[in-house]
């Protein structure tokens, strides 16, 4: 057992963190450098799709998502830089896969939001802004793309404040932009930093610190844009924002970088503060209205994913486990409080996207991955002495639904396993009517884009071919009460009734109007749309970290 002191020293470097952002705002590219400068790789990937010579990047180790460059699934990255330790979550960034990023923010304690110099405040930026505000994360902004002609800089600041309605607070600022994105500013160190163009980028770019007078600066980017520059920076000295550490930990503003992560320009001075204004853990409120601090001695953590087969040879599964405090070990035995049994923690691993090694120790803000024989659940907490259990990670409902028919009877056996499997992790919701009226499944998603991937991974990771069938329905409400007649939710072309997994009822509507004329036909009934405990919108409002 280490000693108090050495325990919180530990917990105190740690930094855990998600990258937020809309498709194709460079989310995968910035991860990638920051485990280039972090030390994780020598050679930083490339994205682009169906690009064979590029080394593939590290966070995209799904093959269909170096098919289609996009990322599908969460991936955890782990490496040391200036003494922490970085817990870095990439996050899908597509809409179609917004669960496996809301359940991941669950995990983290700060996020990290990228904004598109050219395109601004994207749609799907918002609605993930939006829950890091309702779990009260803090955020640091990082605006990316600055190697092309895109907004000009305070455009963008003005754009995220009246957008989101967080002030911003610059800690640089670009010098140029496009082919002439020189560097940047660093306002708080008062030095100019120009960097020099890498190799494809897939090298650290090499820089150096100058000043703002700087004559071959001044004719590289010319006099026009150095007097441009100069009356910006004195603009901000001004009239900006003034940044105070807990303001930004109360989610009340956010610390603003520019940047390149396709070039590198920028990333080095990022992280370097990132580390430093990024929180160490924080308290993870639990579902009897208390906390649980990082520094309390006992382990305890809760997962927040599961994922199936991430080394093909050997079909294995992995929990995604979050310590929320005190210490790990390997081999020890845990209270998983769902099902009252004790469990032997004997295979903990940590990644770098695909790759994984056994570890002896972790603490409080680690991410951690379990091997899991089936016996766990997204949500699921796991603690040494008395039973605890933290607020769960929310279950949205689905929008879209299809009917899974097996195209080879040969193959139900495998097809089952593969749905079970993938509903586990929360790929996809899996629903059976009621009264087993019906033999084939259905398939509910956020979106549609969820359904290819499924039947991409049913085929390619067991062996099952499977049609979809595209059903009308577009909104599925659980529902809730004493003595419910669900028969009276049997209305063909307006709505059907079925069952999850935990047999807990739901119905399924074609349309909006449906929802409402059921909930003002049926008063006495709950219409829910999220499973969510009570007690986590509860400790959110009262203003505990969530």
């Amino acid at each position: 057992m280490r000693p108090p002191d050495q325990l919180a020293a530990e917990i105190e470097r740690r930094r855990t963190f998600a990258i937020i952002s809309h498709p194709d705002a460079g989310k995968t590219t910035l991860t990638e450098k920051l485990l280039l400068y972090g030390g994780a790789i020598h050679l930083a990937g490339s994205v682009k799709q169906n690009s064979k010579a590029a080394r593939q990047t590290t966070s995209d180790w799904m093959e269909l998502e170096r098919q289609r460059g996009i990322s599908i699934s969460t991936s955890v990255l782990q490496f040391e830089f200036a003494d922490k330790r970085v817990n870095l979550l990439d996050t899908p960034g597509h809409n179609d896969f917004s669960e496996d990023t809301y359940r991941t923010l669950a995990a983290a304690d700060c996020a990290v939001m990228l904004i598109d110099s050219v395109k601004g405040v994207e749609p799907q930026t918002k609605k993930l802004f939006e829950v890091c505000r309702l779990r009260r994360i803090p955020i640091v902004t990082f605006i990316n793309k600055m190697d092309r002609h895109g907004r000009e800089p305070l455009e963008l600041l003005d754009e995220i404040e009246n957008v989101l309605g967080i002030p911003c607070s610059p800690v640089n600022w670009p010098i140029g932009s496009g082919p002439e994105f020189q560097g940047v500013f660093d306002r708080w160190g008062k030095q100019l930093l120009r960097f020099e163009r890498a190799e494809g980028g897939s090298r650290p770019a090499p820089m150096a610190a100058t000043t703002v007078d700087d004559p071959e600066l001044r004719e590289a980017i010319g006099e026009r844009a150095h007097k441009q520059l100069i009356d910006e920076l004195a603009l901000l000295d001004v009239a900006g924002h003034p940044f105070y550490q807990d303001h930004f930990l109360a989610g009340e503003v956010t610390p603003v970088f520019f940047g390149s992560a396709m070039t590198n320009f920028g990333v080095e001075p990022f992280l370097e503060r990132f580390v430093d204004l990024a929180p160490s853990p924080r308290p993870r409120p639990t579902t009897d209205g208390g906390a649980v601090v990082a520094t309390e001695p006992r382990f305890t953590g809760f997962i927040f994913k599961i994922q199936a087969n991430m080394d093909p040879a050997h079909r294995d599964r992995v929990a995604f486990l979050r310590v929320c405090s005190g210490r790990f070990t390997r081999g020890m035995d845990v209270l998983h409080p769902r099902t009252g049994k004790t469990v032997s923690l004997t295979k903990p691993m940590q990644f770098v996207g695909r790759e994984r090694n056994i570890i002896d120790e972790a603490f409080a803000g680690d991410i951690i991955g379990l091997w899991d024989p089936g016996i766990l659940r997204i949500g699921d907490t796991l603690c040494q002495g008395a039973a605890v259990e933290f607020a769960g990670v929310p279950r949205f409902s689905p929008e879209h639904f299809v009917r899974a028919r097996c195209t080879d009877p040969m193959k139900r056996k495998q097809l089952k396993k593969g749905l079970d499997q993938l509903s586990e992790e929360g790929a996809i919701q899996m629903f059976f009517h009621r009264k087993r009226l019906e033999r084939d499944p259905i398939l509910g998603a956020v979106g549609v884009l969820q359904f290819e991937v499924t039947q991409y991974r049913l085929r390619s990771e067991y062996g099952a071919t499977v049609e979809f069938d595209k059903l009308p329905y577009q909104h599925a409400r659980w529902v809730e009460g004493d003595g419910l007649n669900l028969d009276r939710f049997e209305r063909p072309g307006i709505s059907t009734c079925v069952v999850d997994l935990d047999e807990r009822p739901l119905v399924l509507f074609e349309s909006e109007w449906g929802v409402r004329n059921a909930a003002q036909q049926n008063p006495e009934v709950k219409f829910v749309s999220a499973i969510q405990p009570t007690l986590l919108v509860k400790a959110m409002k009262a203003g505990a970290p969530a």
